[in-house]
């Protein structure tokens, strides 16, 4: 067990571990770890906290967080897809929507459908705006990028995510300062540790995305187009207690209509996994055209049909049901990515 008082320390020491081991330090040459001095030219990682370390040793929270943002202590850098509890599906997931939009993606576990009906009951309100059908709570132990906090402001000054060559230093602080650390909660995590904290404060445009590992089929991705919502205060906290007050929250409501989201439960019902990565702005379309330049087929996803890109050669595989006729296409193709 690690010292109450030198547990930033350790949290921050291990942060830079990580990233060394990433991408390498000169400075390790100079020590004499000239292999461990390159690194590994990594495009993505991730770290498995639960439970073999967690259960004796400080959470790995601030790391997660801190390097899928778009700074850290050297200013605005490029993001780093780096995925909790080691998912690596998740991590792809993340480096997917950062390769689109060189903007953070945000870790979060899709933890809860709120009904409308449900919400009522126990706060006495209704909900309203974007998420007057319904909201689920994208919420993760304290690993989200602070870029999530929507604390940086567009020209409008309305809150955003940037790219992060973008990222003024008012928006870097204003980001830290939407963001507290709170003690970890013992029940997850024995070791101790902090949890980034905050709540999503701006109705964005955002992208959903999850890649799955379907047995016998091979990856497929999911893709969710919608809005973050922005609760009454007291909604929020009544809801955000239900899970735990110390960890970010975002309220997502899909854009509905669309075969597989008839409604916000839908949406929920079909994901396939707990795990999300989150990134601004509507690029379902952008990832759809990926996912085929790679061979993995789309299983669901809201986006428009006068909006996605299908390869030509892919009609040959049947022109009525579009999603039958990607799976195999895919699967005739065979993947781009091995």
């Amino acid at each position: 067990m690690i010292p109450a008082d030198q547990d930033w320390q350790f949290i921050a020491k291990q942060a830079i571990i990580i990233r060394d081991i990433l991408f390498g330090n000169e400075r390790l040459a100079e020590l004499g770890w000239e292999e461990e001095a390159r690194g590994r030219d990594a495009i993505a990682g991730g770290f498995q906290g639960q439970r073999q370390w967690t259960d004796w040793l400080l959470n790995g929270d601030f790391t997660e967080a801190i390097m899928a943002s778009t700074f850290d202590w050297n200013g605005a850098r490029p993001v780093t897809a780096f995925a909790t509890e080691n998912d690596t599906l998740n991590a792809v997931s993340m480096l997917f929507g950062t390769l689109i939009t060189n903007k953070a993606p945000i870790f979060s576990d899709v933890r809860t459908y709120w009904s409308p009906a449900a919400v009522e009951k126990v706060t006495g309100k209704p909900l309203t705006g974007r998420a007057a059908n319904g909201v689920l709570h994208l919420i993760n132990s304290g690993a989200s990028a602070l870029d999530g906090s929507a604390a940086a402001k567009d020209e409008q000054g309305q809150g955003t995510m940037k790219e992060f060559w973008n990222m003024t230093e008012a928006d870097i602080k204003a980001c830290l300062e939407a963001t507290d650390w709170c003690r970890a909660n013992y029940e997850y995590f024995r070791g101790g540790g902090y949890s980034s904290h905050f709540k999503t404060a701006a109705e964005m445009p955002v992208t959903v995305i999850r890649l799955n590992m379907v047995e016998g089929v091979g990856p497929t991705l999911q893709i969710a187009e919608g809005y973050t919502c922005v609760l009454e205060d007291d909604i929020h906290q009544v809801l955000d207690e239900r899970t735990d007050k110390t960890w970010p929250t975002t309220w997502f409501a899909p854009n509905l209509g669309e075969a597989g989201f008839e409604s916000v439960y839908e949406v929920m019902n079909a994901w396939g996994s707990n795990h999300c990565a989150t990134v601004h702005g509507h690029v379902g379309s952008d990832i759809i055209t990926l996912a085929s330049m790679l061979r993995i087929p789309v299983a669901l996803h809201n986006v428009p049909r006068e909006r996605v890109f299908r390869p030509h050669a892919f009609s040959g595989f049947g022109t009525k049901d579009l999603e039958g006729a990607d799976f195999k296409a895919c699967e005739h193709f065979g993947p781009r990515y091995q």
